[in-house]
C-alpha cells in the first residue's frame, strides 16, 4: 500500500500554512490565551505578555483582526478607549491552544531542567573535546 505525500504547493496546504503561521508566532498565542478570560485594554494585554514592543503589539492584534480572531472596539471617550477581545473563530482556536498554555505551565521547571542538563552536557563536551 502506497502512502500518498501531500501536495505542499496545493492551494489547501499554502492555506493551512498561512494559518498555522498566524497562530503559531511567538506572540498570537499568548495574547488569545490572555483574551480567553475576556475583553482587555490595549496596555493591559502588553503588561501581561511582557517582553512585547509596542510596535509588535499593535502588528500581532491587527493580524489576529484581520484573520478574525480577536475583534477591536473603539468607545468615544476622553481619554480614547480601545478594547480587543476574541471573536467566536478566536474563541474556538483558544479552546484549542488553552491547554497547551496550561500544559507549558504545568511543566516549564521540567523544560527548564532539561535545558540546563543539556547545556552543561554541551559545555563538557566543547572544553575536553575540542
Amino acid at each position: 500500500m502506497t502512502v500518498k505525500q501531500p501536495d505542499h504547493a496545493s492551494p489547501d496546504c499554502r492555506a493551512i500554512s498561512s494559518v498555522l503561521a498566524r497562530v503559531g508566532d511567538k506572540w498570537s498565542v499568548l495574547i488569545i490565551v490572555l483574551l480567553g478570560d475576556g475583553s482587555k485594554r490595549f496596555n493591559e494585554i502588553k503588561r501581561a505578555v511582557g517582553g512585547i514592543s509596542q510596535r509588535m503589539l499593535t502588528l500581532t492584534l491587527r493580524g489576529l483582526e484581520r484573520d478574525g480572531l480577536v475583534t477591536r472596539t473603539q468607545f468615544p471617550t476622553i481619554p480614547p478607549r480601545v478594547d480587543y477581545e476574541l471573536t467566536d473563530l478566536g474563541r474556538s482556536l483558544w479552546i484549542a491552544v488553552e491547554p497547551l498554555g496550561a500544559w507549558a505551565q504545568g511543566h516549564v521547571a521540567h523544560i527548564t531542567k532539561a535545558r540546563a542538563e543539556f547545556d552543561e552536557k554541551i559545555n563538557y563536551f566543547e572544553k575536553n573535546i575540542t
